[in-house]
């Protein structure tokens, strides 16, 4: 109550310039984890600075400060990105020049430039996420520099913002038709802007390559990497069968996986090749996949799928793994069909000297591995049963032998897979297929690691299984005669529930986490999550996917049968020129709403003034009729008459002929012989 009293009293310069300042730290907040860190504090301190000077009424400071400020942002940025071009530094940049510039809001000329610098700051937002909370955010950041520019544009007095306010919501409404038109039907082009970003060391989540051992401690993440709903809504797949293929790694260096380089002759294979490696049966899985922006080429499907998904505007093919790769990166989120096989063999059938490359390992490295391996081949069951009988030993092994599945394994030191199989006994699933694979090597059993996501939540308000970092896995394929490659996940070994009934390890709650629990049941805390997924996931559905093929879907369904992007341009320039039309009808229709004497007072002072007689606009109609006489004599006698019959209606008492009179007054004016302007010398 007592800051608002003293707001209240506040000059209206003062309160305007600190809401000004509320708005423009609102535009900027998003962009803070973005931001080289100098650039949030300057910011913050130019806008508190400013807020100070304002509140106190101090003036504001020199030209020179603001120019030294000027040069160091611009410093600032060419040591932190090296140019002052391209996105990061261009936002960086414009970040901090509009903090300086309130610091100059000297004329309204200033003030307008503050305002257009936020709406471009605003904007801005966008280039780094275009999520739900991103939108709505820059939703109420557009409401209030519309009501700081309506503010501005008032006149002098004490006008409440909340009529401003009220102003800008009526704009943002009426524009919101346009709005709407431009998303639905201006032509979609490829994204100016890419967003390069690896932010997952540390977390949970999918990379290009594994470096065992280096991480002490994972900490889930919970964001979600994809979405996707099966064509039949009745059909609930067993969680153990979701495998989400992504990169294959086969080279190891001791510590660190990575794949194999794709090479034109044979990485990218042709249909006819995958064809003859890759055998399915049984029924397909068809469904419909959603997949967030990771700035990887990487196309997440289900194993394993044969046939090219419909991705349209996307070029992509298939590797001889089975994953599959789009021609460039990932930086939006695209949507897909598909249609996999659970049940399916690839690989060649027979031993190639190609799979000599998958039984490799670094020298002098490991080599209690390489004594368990030759253990386990000294069993004369597992020498007669072949691959498989190694496999089972070793799955066996892992049952039996006390390991256990955890967050928290600590650092490994240089021989990972010895200390996983002899000392620490405990890891995540990284450590595990990796020290599976190193262990089938030193077997001399072809092998290597898949990395993707394995498991997935269904959503009950929508019906779209969710498939988040934290469910990014790593499991092994072994290669077996005549059966090709298999899968092996010797995870599930471990800890069964990681991969049958999909019981996630939890990470540790935080203060902020147990009070939060305290006040909301888990149950309640599951539901509202699952609401607000399935509103961002429409969001992804309805608006950042709604790509050039949907559009043109849009035109088939209004009847067009081949539609092309010039019947977009057609249809686009109709609505806007019907908006264009009905805004002129509408300005027509407040017109004729205003008063009619009023109107009509104007038009004879309009063409009297062209005549050679100026009045003010307050003079009445009787001391204008006896200008007018003065002016021109017995030439203005009908005029005159005319202006005594205006103000004689005006104060008139109301009956049944107050408004033929006024019809009688609107005929008489368009017949009234105005004098003539006098000759110019």
């Amino acid at each position: 109550m007592m800051l608002r009293q003293t707001l209240s009293s506040l000059p209206r310069d003062a309160r305007d310039t600190l809401f000004l300042l509320v708005v423009i730290a609102w535009v900027i907040a998003p962009q803070a984890s973005v931001l080289p860190l100098w650039t949030s504090l300057m910011a913050g301190a130019v806008l508190l600075w400013r807020g100070m000077l304002a509140w106190t009424g101090r003036p504001l400071p020199h030209v020179w400060l603001l120019r030294l400020g000027l040069v160091l942002a611009v410093a600032g940025t060419l040591l932190t990105h090296r140019t002052i071009l391209g996105r990061d530094a261009g936002v960086t940049l414009i970040v901090v020049l509009l903090a300086l510039k309130t610091l100059e809001a000297r004329a309204q000329r200033d003030a307008l430039v503050i305002f257009f610098l936020g709406f471009f700051t605003m904007l801005s937002n966008f280039f780094y996420s275009q999520s739900l909370p991103t939108a709505v955010a820059m939703l109420v950041a557009l409401l209030g520099l519309l009501t700081a520019l309506i503010n501005a544009h008032m006149p002098v007095g004490r006008p409440p913002l909340a009529q401003a306010m009220r102003t800008a919501g009526t704009l943002a409404l009426l524009g919101t038709p346009i709005m709407v038109a431009l998303f639905m039907f201006f032509p979609r082009v490829a994204p100016l802007w890419g967003v390069p970003s690896d932010g997952l060391t540390g977390r949970s989540g999918l990379s290009g390559s594994m470096q065992v051992g280096n991480i002490a401690e994972l900490a889930l993440d919970e964001r979600i990497a994809l979405r996707l709903r099966f064509d039949d809504p009745a059909y609930v797949p067993p969680q153990s069968v979701l495998y989400f293929r992504g990169p294959v790694l086969s080279r190891f260096d001791g510590r660190e996986w990575q794949a194999e380089p794709v090479r034109e002759d044979l990485g990218l294979s042709s249909q006819t090749d995958m064809a003859a490696n890759l055998q399915v049966q049984g029924t397909p899985l068809r469904y419909e996949i959603t997949q967030e922006a990771h700035q990887r080429p990487w196309l997440l499907l289900l194993e394993a799928t044969p046939v090219k998904p419909e991705l349209p505007g996307l070029s992509f093919s298939m590797a001889q793994d089975l994953q599959w790769l789009s021609a460039r990166p990932l930086t939006d989120v695209v949507r897909l069909r598909a249609e996999s096989y659970p049940q399916f063999r690839h690989g060649p059938q027979a031993d190639t000297p190609r799979l000599r490359a998958f039984t490799r390992l670094p020298q002098d490295s490991n080599p209690r591995t390489l004594a368990l391996a030759a253990q386990l081949l000294a069993d004369p069951a597992v020498a007669a049963g072949g691959t498989q009988a190694v496999v089972d030993a070793a799955l066996q092994h892992l049952r039996t032998g006390g390991y256990t599945y955890t967050l928290e394994p600590g650092v490994y030191g240089e021989h990972t897979a010895d200390e996983f199989w002899f000392d620490r006994k405990q890891g995540f699933c990284e450590h595990i297929a990796s020290a599976f694979v190193v262990l089938m090597r030193a077997a001399g059993v072809p092998s290597r690691i898949v990395t993707g996501y394995q498991g997935g939540d269904r959503n009950p308000v929508d019906g779209y299984w969710t498939v988040r970092q934290s469910d990014a896995h790593a499991w092994s394929e072994v290669w077996m005669n005549e059966r090709g490659w298999v899968r092996v996940d010797p995870t599930g070994a471990v800890a069964p529930g990681r991969v049958g009934a999909f019981q996630r390890l939890q990470a540790p709650r935080g203060a902020l986490a147990n009070a939060v629990q305290t006040v909301i049941s888990p149950d309640m805390a599951q539901r509202l999550r699952a609401v607000w997924e399935a509103a961002n996931n429409s969001w992804n559905q309805w608006v950042l996917n709604y790509t050039q093929s949907r559009q043109l879907d849009l035109l088939r369904a209004l009847g067009i049968d081949t539609p092309d992007w010039h019947d977009l341009a057609r249809i686009l320039a109709g609505l806007l020129a019907g908006s264009v039309l009905a805004g002129a009808l509408w300005t027509l229709w407040e017109r004729l709403q205003h008063d009619p004497w009023l109107r009509m007072l104007h038009h004879a002072r309009s063409r009297l003034k062209r005549a050679g007689l100026t009045t003010p606009p307050s003079t009445p109609p009787r001391t204008l009729a006896a200008q007018a006489h003065a002016h021109f004599g017995d030439g203005a006698d009908d005029i005159s008459a005319w202006l005594l019959r205006l103000e004689q209606w005006r104060y008139a008492p109301a009956s049944p002929q107050t408004r033929q009179a006024l019809r009688q007054l609107q005929r008489d004016l368009r017949r009234l012989r105005w004098p003539r302007p006098p000759a110019s010398p």
